[in-house]
């Protein structure tokens, strides 16, 4: 083929297409990244101004929480908890999830679909094909009596460009990036998940044992209150009513039983598949609330940076993007299409000769379709693709006011829960001190046992109502840091997933 060179009329079209080419002005919307609408820029979450920290309470856990407004919230938040158990669950869970590496897998999906694309779109087709063949022609067609038998061979290249005079190429290149931008974000969107998943369900596991605990000392102490009650019923102290009662108790904290152990049970088969194990293969630690740190300092991000970290509002982002490119590409599709193709090949009877100039041919031509009727079809595609870039937009608002509600509660949850313990430690406190004089009164014979088991069973209660409230605190801090995004933008950048260049605005 170094011998053919393109003619002369080629190279006078290839300027001319190229001038078309640079030329090329885009019909569809302009995408621009949507701004935050007034309630989504307002200086503060909740309807009330927000205190700079909540109330401390007396005991485990009730130190205030600042909160840090404008403040970064670090990649690795869940180790605020200061927790290595709790460190090494979440690391598990980042490298064995299948959820996660589905999400993974779904962006390089959409990375090599864009490549995929751009390599048919941006850059011309061509095509080599080379055949040999044996023929007989006839003695009538040939002038050979008895006909003639020969060897033909052809060498060709096509090429086939098409310009993008109206911009259908961008759209379709802008949406198929958008496309990639939403799979990027619902990875950030599922590490965060998972994160705050296995955090809470940690969270759960230390309640439900720390509640198991004193529910099954409650339990002693009733069995012990019973008892007391028989011998006093044989007796002929108390009446049968009394046994009755007390037997009903002690059956109703034995029921509360099994109810905590299924939770708890429940709680470790979640964890372990969060970390991407079986539930019976596991080995997971066991979780305490003692084992973990209340963070006393929250980051507390503007409401205008919200709408760059939340993985999920990017992602509904991401697809408005596409709902806009999406607008572009009907509207090309309204104006006309221009294409070049081009061949040059060569034909002869003996491979010897096959790329002498002799047997060369070449072809050229240029070609524009306009649609002229298609039933409105072309029309009805753009009012479609309109109408879902309109509902793009409502739900990409709706996105954004579902987070800040999340932020909001996350911040009066946390108000609450401060008060909450507040009020819960004062109560076991009371409830302790009570106990303490009801022993002593016990050891100097001016209480029975059945008031000081009494006096054990409210102790007993009020720390369970205090275990809830600390775990309470522990799993609306990891709330919020959930609604805050997570803080994957401070991710090193080789754990980033990369996205090809953005794709200017024309």
């Amino acid at each position: 083929m170094s011998r053919l060179t393109p003619p002369p009329v080629a190279r006078r079209l290839t300027p001319l297409a190229l001038s078309l080419a640079l030329a090329a002005c885009a019909v569809g919307p302009h995408y621009q990244t949507p701004g935050a609408a007034p309630t989504e820029a307002a200086a503060q979450y909740t309807e009330g101004a927000l205190a700079p920290h909540t109330v401390a309470a007396q005991g485990t856990d009730g130190a205030a929480q600042q909160f840090g407004v404008g403040q970064d919230i670090p990649a690795q938040w869940w180790t605020l908890f200061q927790s290595s158990a709790l460190d090494q669950l979440v690391r598990q869970a980042m490298d064995q999830n299948p959820s996660l590496a589905a999400a993974q897998a779904a962006l390089r999906q959409a990375e090599e679909s864009y490549s995929s694309v751009s390599g048919s779109l941006n850059a011309p087709a061509v095509s080599a094909g080379l055949t040999a063949g044996r023929q007989r022609s006839s003695a009538l067609n040939s002038g050979v009596p008895g006909g003639v038998e020969y060897s033909l061979y052809n060498a060709s290249v096509n090429v086939s460009y098409s310009v993008d005079v109206f911009g259908a190429n961008r759209s379709t290149l802008e949406g198929q990036q958008a496309a990639i931008d939403y799979q990027r974000f619902q990875v950030e969107a599922t590490y965060l998940t998972l994160s705050a998943n296995v955090v809470t369900a940690a969270i759960r596991e230390a309640s439900l044992r720390a509640q198991l605990k004193a529910t099954q000392d409650m339990l002693q102490d009733q069995a012990s209150q019973l008892a007391v009650v028989e011998q006093q019923y044989a007796a002929g102290a108390v009446p049968l009513a009394a046994v009755l009662a007390q037997r009903s108790a002690l059956a109703g904290f034995r029921a509360g039983i099994p109810a905590l152990e299924k939770s708890l049970a429940l709680t470790r088969h979640q964890l372990a598949v969060l970390a991407g194990q079986a539930p019976g293969q596991a080995a997971l630690a066991a979780f305490d609330l003692d084992s973990l740190k209340l963070p006393q300092q929250l980051p507390l991000s503007l409401g205008s940076d919200l709408l760059r970290q939340r993985p999920d509002i990017r992602a509904s982002e991401a697809l408005l993007h596409q709902a806009s490119a999406q607008v572009g590409v009907a509207t090309a599709n309204l104006y006309p299409q221009f294409n070049l193709t081009a061949s040059m090949s060569s034909t002869a009877t003996d491979p010897s000769q096959l790329f002498d100039a002799a047997a060369a041919g070449w072809s050229l031509l240029g070609g524009i379709t306009q649609p002229l009727f298609n039933g409105g079809a072309l029309d009805a595609k753009r009012r479609a693709a309109q109408a879902g870039y309109e509902a793009a937009q409502s739900q990409y608002r709706s996105v954004v006011l579902q987070a800040f509600q999340n932020v909001a509660d996350s911040l009066r949850a946390l108000e609450f829960d401060a008060s909450t313990l507040q009020q819960q430690a004062e109560a076991l406190n009371a409830a302790k001190q009570s106990l303490d004089l009801s022993q002593r009164q016990y050891e100097l014979g001016a209480l029975s046992y059945l008031a000081l088991l009494d006096a054990r069973r409210s102790y007993q209660q009020a720390n369970i109502n205090w275990v809830s409230a600390r775990a309470a605190r522990y799993a609306d801090t990891a709330a919020l840091f959930q609604s805050l995004g997570g803080g994957w933008w401070n991710r090193p950048a080789a754990a980033q997933p990369a996205l090809p260049a953005p794709i200017a605005d024309h």
